[in-house]
């Protein structure tokens, strides 16, 4: 494990020199399964694979959970390696952000919406992180979860918009026996509100398999994946079907779109998404 920046571009550089393509997987920690899936994607895509730890309070809103959000150091590093991370990247604050920090990214259009909308400043404070995180490891192929699809799509502009040396890969979703998408923040769920989280993944399901049944409305969609949703959820933010490399609003799905879903079961707040054309539905 490397705990400063210099420690972490020394170990890349060589490796570079040597001849060795580097993966990165950037993570906040509370490992579970489709963090690990991450790892074994860079390991299968480059020579030595580097993994970060690092739980950013810039993307983080006023009462969101930033203190307390789930924390592992040991058991976390334990874990990447031995998924296959060479280089586990662990700094403190100060080390990402120093004293007078003062800039931020702020990636425009692909930010006004969705989770953009429901939390301010949250994807300046991705898009801030991510691009420190590409300047520290250098050159590198990139490995994110579609489960953050929109946050995906914000790396992928940010990375090209600032001409960075870094090929961004889009992982799909891994999920339970169940079917619920893998979360760090599923650990906050009590038995009761994990089995009515259930229903997120039921109304994905069930959009997916009217869209191959030959729906094309987007509304109706919608519709279908919120009918489950209401049922269980405590409060919903979006059900809403988007251009699929854009999210820009749509009335009819022609070849593909991103379905995507953010809601509360109690307090906590979870995320899902599948893509319309692309997924099979999730529950098989």
């Amino acid at each position: 494990m490397v705990r400063s920046v210099a420690e972490l571009r020394a170990a890349c550089d060589e490796a570079r020199r040597g001849g060795a393509r580097v993966g990165f997987v950037p993570t906040m920690g509370a490992l579970h399964a489709g963090h690990l899936a991450l790892v074994s994607e860079a390991r299968r895509r480059t020579q030595l694979v580097v993994s970060s730890i690092f739980v950013n309070p810039t993307q983080f809103g006023p009462g969101e959970d930033f203190t307390r959000y789930p924390r592992d150091l040991e058991g976390d590093v334990r874990k990447l390696e031995t998924a296959g991370a060479d280089v586990v990247f662990a700094p403190a604050p100060e080390e990402m952000y120093p004293p007078g920090d003062d800039t931020r990214v702020h990636v425009r259009t692909l930010t006004t919406m969705l989770e953009g909308a429901h939390r301010p400043g949250h994807f300046e404070g991705v898009a801030t992180v991510v691009a420190k995180l590409f300047a520290a490891v250098g050159p590198c192929t990139a490995v994110f979860g579609r489960k953050d699809y929109q946050q995906l799509l914000v790396v992928k502009r940010m990375a090209s918009d600032l001409l960075l040396p870094v090929e961004i890969v889009g992982h799909p979703i891994v999920r339970d026996h169940d079917g619920l998408a893998l979360s760090s923040r599923n650990a906050y769920l009590s038995t009761e509100e994990r089995a009515r989280a259930l229903a997120i993944v039921r109304g994905l399901d069930a959009a997916v398999r009217r869209f191959a049944a030959g729906e094309r409305d987007a509304r109706a969609l919608e519709g279908v994946a919120r009918a489950s949703i209401e049922a269980a959820a405590t409060s919903i933010d979006y059900v809403e079907a988007r251009g699929a490399e854009t999210l820009a609003p749509i009335a009819t799905v022609e070849s593909r779109a991103a379905l995507l879903v953010a809601c509360r079961v109690g307090s906590t707040r979870l995320i899902d998404n599948v893509v319309l054309g692309d997924d099979a539905p999730p529950l098989g």
